[in-house]
């Protein structure tokens, strides 16, 4: 996966079993935060970070979405516990972690990352923690969503 190329288009499940289609999303900037585990320390604090930072986010006018390994129901009831305002899409099997590069060394987990996506559907931001137990910064995400929106 390289910036500047094509988006891979997937669909994946929410936490209400709605799908999402990436390609749906054309014509807004979409951000991608991979992450190992619903109800983890790190994933919790990041997800929450997000959520206590969503003005911000929807500021930018991005489609901003979660994606883990973990099932539907996991999602489902990770979001709720913690209020979560952001959509958490289950990639169950691990196919769009491993097309995105960010499928984790431990079995059954993704990677952290962050993916970010232009309106014409150009992935322009890629970043994957080497080292799960850091979260990405919500002010770098936000500095490249501004940057890649102009």
């Amino acid at each position: 996966m390289k910036i500047g190329e094509k988006a891979p288009d997937f669909t994946l499940n929410d936490g209400e079993g709605n799908s999402w289609k990436l390609t749906e999303q054309l014509g807004k900037t979409v951000v991608l935060l991979f992450y190992p585990g619903d109800n983890t320390p790190v994933c919790t604090a990041q997800l929450c970070s997000v959520r206590d930072n969503w003005s911000d986010y929807q500021a930018t006018g991005a489609e901003v979405v979660g994606i883990s390994m973990d099932s539907v129901d996991s999602h489902k009831g990770f979001a709720e516990k913690h209020s979560l305002t952001l959509r958490l899409l289950s990639d169950d099997k691990g196919e769009v972690s491993e097309i995105y590069d960010a499928k984790s060394w431990l079995p059954g987990r993704s990677a952290r990352a962050v993916v970010v996506i232009d309106k014409e559907g150009i992935i322009r931001y890629h970043k994957v923690q080497s080292l799960s137990i850091f979260r990405p910064k919500d002010d770098d995400i936000l500095e490249a969503i501004k940057e890649i929106n102009g």
